[in-house]
């Protein structure tokens, strides 16, 4: 009876601590890095060079490089700090694929004339995915 009572002490302790690094583990993840709220017109629906735009991801980071790069805002576009970086532009259609967005989203969002709000997440100045929706 001894031996089960310590036994059983020996599990509890190890519960906790287990327990206890978890905790320390889903503190120590990745998180909201920034977030901003855009209109995507038609100024955002075309490349640099003239080219229509046929995904999603392209005509958000447009969006971003027509804010941050050559000065074309849309009223009410907001600002971030984290697609300023034209590196973190390029990385937007591998974290659009780790994020989320619905096919309707995406489809508004190729056709234009609709806002969209991004959530930028990863490790300190690291994005890791970014979760996308729209509305009107």
């Amino acid at each position: 009876m001894k031996k089960l009572a310590i036994a059983l002490v020996g599990a509890v302790i190890a519960a906790s601590s287990a327990y206890g690094q978890a905790t320390i583990t889903r503190a120590r993840s990745a998180g909201l890095i920034d977030a901003y709220r855009a209109y995507i017109s038609r100024d955002d629906l075309f490349s640099s060079s003239g080219a229509r735009l046929t995904r999603p991801w392209q005509v958000i980071r447009q969006d971003r490089a027509n804010f941050h790069t050559y000065g074309i805002r849309d009223r009410g576009d907001q600002s971030d700090t984290f697609f300023g970086d034209a590196v973190n532009r390029q990385a937007l259609e591998v974290m659009l694929s780790n994020g989320s967005m619905t096919s309707d989203a995406a489809d508004m969002i190729i056709r234009g004339d609709v806002w969209v709000e991004v959530e930028i997440y990863g490790r300190g100045d690291v994005g890791r995915w970014v979760d996308v929706t729209v509305s009107y």
